[in-house]
């Protein structure tokens, strides 16, 4: 007769949780702490690990009785979760996980005392212990710690959940973050490969005389991109007030004032949809470079991305790259991008002319197009209608790396025009597999320009649709004269999409917004007490 609880049953759940509270008062009968305490001097397990090659092998010094070669190796020190747990006998076997890998460790009643093997009894998945001992190899060549001394740090409660069956729902996932890094396979190298690859944006641009600096989260006004802000009312002033929908503004500002190389990677918040490229709160880098353009930023776009994939050493995991002598290659999904520099340019009307289906002038062979794809041509400004059909048919052609260039300057209201052709606006933006990934400008500078081209933005707009009105404070900073300058954006959110080959958006953030969870949300089903380690 099966005794064993049913673990998706509430009963089954409260005994799997009563047996866990059993062994936490088993464990302050013991004089132990369940919760730890400091446990200093512990190794990373990927440290650990890599003194594998300070293992020596004595030859057997009896050979008729079939003595074992004797193994000597360094002592080690440990702090990890146990992920895997196997009692047998007067022998424990464990796997602990910290944040650099996962290691074997043996605890033997003979080796580590009658009171640490009694702690040992008490151990669950999912609790968190500390281990010295000698790191050796097993029978069958598996890198172990033979434990001498164990810490318990922390107990677990909660019963981790089934490997294959607990975090199978996406949302579970990201809801659970917690548990999703912890049992999902990648997820937290996911994520330390994104503080990698922030760290290296930040120190390229450092190195290269950029300052970091921190504007205000909450705006007066909604300024610096087309999008519908989140709003909220600061009750001491009486005001309505925005979160932050651009960087951009209050950048231009210290260019104004002085600080010639400026950057920010922040969150900004646009009340808009959620899909697998979009979430409402993001991080935003801008960078603005006086006497600067466009082509400075494109050049900086590039050396970003490609320094951001180079192997840097490191106990977190890098980038899964291969460098083959021609430039870097990253898998994406069942496909490659190759980041190989310099990435591809072509203009707006070059790749609209591919791939659009109609020239870039042909203004009435552009709008049946955007009709027959839905889009309603009437009293649309002909850029627009262009524009609607650029994004529906050229955007997802773009494969990339590639910069397009030169769009029509009647959409890029904070952007210089091109001298020769005023029609063109100096900006581009990065296409990665169809992806938006960073736009830049060769900024406007011209402050009764500027105003004049706020002003027909804003024109024939209800305030509540624009969610905008117009910045006078940064036209009067332009007044002040603002050196000529290149300004670049980029979706860091996207960009690590693309260099850890996420599909998603909430697979690289790590609190991603969700609908309020409901009381009767279904828990991941839980694991079983202890779990099968190999034989050693």
């Amino acid at each position: 007769m099966n005794d064993k609880p049913n673990q998706q049953s509430p009963a089954g759940e409260k005994a799997l949780e009563a047996a866990r509270r059993e062994k936490l008062r088993r464990i302050k009968e013991l004089g132990i702490d369940p919760w730890g305490s400091r446990f200093d001097d512990h190794q990373p397990i990927g440290d650990i690990r890599a003194k594998e090659e300070e293992i020596r092998v004595e030859p057997a010094g009896d050979c008729e009785t079939g003595k074992p070669p004797e193994q000597h190796g360094p002592k080690v020190r440990a702090a990890g979760r146990i992920v895997l747990r196997r009692p047998s006998g007067k022998v424990h076997w464990l796997q602990i996980r910290d944040w650099s890998g996962t290691v074997q460790v043996m605890i033997g009643k003979a080796q580590v005392g009658n009171e640490n093997f009694e702690l040992a009894k008490c151990f669950d998945l999912g609790d968190i212990v500390g281990v010295d001992g000698e790191l050796k190899k097993t029978r069958t060549g598996e890198l172990t710690i033979f434990a001498e001394d164990l810490k318990f740090l922390t107990k677990s409660i909660e019963t981790p959940p089934e490997k294959h069956k607990g975090l199978n729902d996406p949302e579970l996932r990201q809801r659970m973050r917690y548990l999703d890094l912890i049992h999902t396979d990648g997820v937290l190298e996911t994520f330390l490969r994104r503080t990698k690859i922030v760290e290296s944006i930040r120190r390229t641009l450092g190195g290269r005389g950029f300052v970091e600096v921190e504007g205000p989260t909450l705006h007066s006004i909604a300024g610096g991109a087309a999008a519908r802000p989140f709003i909220t009312h600061h009750n001491a002033l009486d005001i309505d007030l925005y979160m932050r929908i651009a960087l951009e503004l209050h950048l231009k500002r210290l260019l104004v004032g002085g600080i010639e190389r400026v950057y920010e990677m922040g969150r900004v918040y646009r009340n808009e949809g959620i899909d697998a490229r979009h979430n409402p709160e993001f991080t935003m880098l801008e960078v603005y470079q006086a006497y600067g353009d466009y082509e400075t930023m494109m050049e900086l776009t590039e050396a970003m991305i490609v320094e951001a994939i180079k192997p840097r050493p490191s106990v977190a995991p890098q980038c899964d790259c291969a460098t083959d002598g021609r430039g870097f290659i990253l898998p994406w999904g069942e496909k490659e991008i190759d980041f190989t520099p310099p990435f591809a340019r072509k203009t707006y009307d070059e790749l609209f002319a591919e791939h659009a289906g109609a020239a870039a002038d042909d203004i009435e062979a552009i709008r049946k197009i955007a009709e027959g794809i839905g889009f309603e041509t009437a009293g649309k400004h002909p850029d627009v209608v262009k524009n609607f059909v650029f994004e529906e048919r050229v955007e997802p052609a773009l494969v990339g790396p590639i910069f397009v260039t030169d769009y029509p300057a009647s959409i890029c209201p904070l952007t210089k025009r091109k001298a020769a052709n005023p029609a063109i606006a100096e900006r581009f933006e990065l296409f990665i597999q169809g992806m938006e990934v960073a736009n830049a400008y060769t900024e406007l500078n011209d402050p009764d320009l500027q105003e004049e081209l706020f002003t027909r933005q804003l024109d024939g707009l209800a305030e509540e649709e624009s969610m905008a009105k117009m910045d006078r404070d940064f036209i009067r900073a332009l007044r002040n004269g603002m050196p000529p300058a290149g300004g670049l954006g980029v979706g860091i959110d996207r960009l690590v999409m693309l260099l850890t080959n996420s599909q998603s958006i909430r697979e690289v953030i790590l609190f991603p917004l969700l609908r309020p969870e409901k009381e009767e949300s279904a828990k991941p089903q839980a694991a079983n007490i202890q779990s099968p380690i190999p034989n050693p």
